[in-house]
């Protein structure tokens, strides 16, 4: 069953949704927030973008062209129903493509890549969900972290920009794995449910053939006294209530 969505606070952006599949969520919002955008870019990458959450949202702080790349056709067409939706035609192209191999076939080098990938390995404990739209969102059925980030590497120019949302638990292979193909971690920043619990999520920017050097951002909490903190507010472009 689709629905139409308002995303955010944002007057007049919308966005098509099916909740038996995958709706976006926080996750997208403060990647598109944090990922670094500046006036020098013009194309721009989403990898496993879903039904276009992130694409919608950099329009509201870029021209760039924007490129998402989504395997699931049906999730994809939530997406192509999401951007004809906004009018938003002439700066977001999606492809229903497998992200395996989409280095090779875009040709234009590109200036940032964003991409909220499947958080889990799967393995044989792996706690699958019962709709395939979900567990291919959330495990590694169809990508691996270490082929997202080479498929990054190989896409973006010297000096482009690759910022991604994952989970804690896996920082030290995300490190590794980016360092292996050129792309050097240059901000962090810890995802905080609450300011007393531990963190479940991280955002990480990376710069391909970037001098070393890692800056931490301070945490981002999302709820302060049980509703959304003044920054998930912000990225939200809400007011407090």
């Amino acid at each position: 069953m689709e629905v139409i969505n308002d995303l955010l606070g944002y007057d007049g952006l919308k966005i098509v949704q099916n909740p038996e599949m995958f709706s976006f969520s926080i996750d997208s919002m403060i990647l598109g927030y944090f990922a670094t955008i500046n006036k020098k870019m013009n194309n721009i990458v989403d990898f496993c973008t879903g039904n276009a959450p992130i694409p919608l949202y950099l329009t509201l702080r870029t021209k760039a062209h924007i490129t998402g790349i989504e395997i699931q056709k049906k999730v994809y067409e939530l997406g192509v129903k999401s951007v004809k939706m906004n009018n938003k035609d002439n700066q977001i192209t999606l492809l229903n493509e497998d992200l395996k191999g989409v280095s090779s076939r875009i040709k234009e080098k590109v200036d940032l890549i964003t991409c909220n990938p499947p958080f889990f390995k799967l393995n044989e404990s792996s706690n699958i969900n019962k709709s395939e739209y979900k567990t291919i969102a959330r495990h590694e059925v169809k990508i691996t972290l270490e082929e997202c980030v080479y498929e990054a590497s190989k896409l973006l120019s010297t000096g482009g920009y690759f910022a991604m949302v994952h989970r804690p638990d896996r920082l030290a292979e995300i490190l590794e794995v980016m360092k292996k193909y050129k792309l050097e971690p240059k901000r962090l920043q810890f995802i905080y449910p609450k300011i007393d619990s531990e963190p479940n999520h991280i955002l990480i920017e990376c710069v391909k053939d970037g001098n070393p050097g890692l800056k931490v951002l301070k945490p981002l909490i999302v709820y302060e006294n049980g509703v959304w903190s003044k920054e998930i507010l912000k990225i939200y472009n809400l007011k407090e209530e």
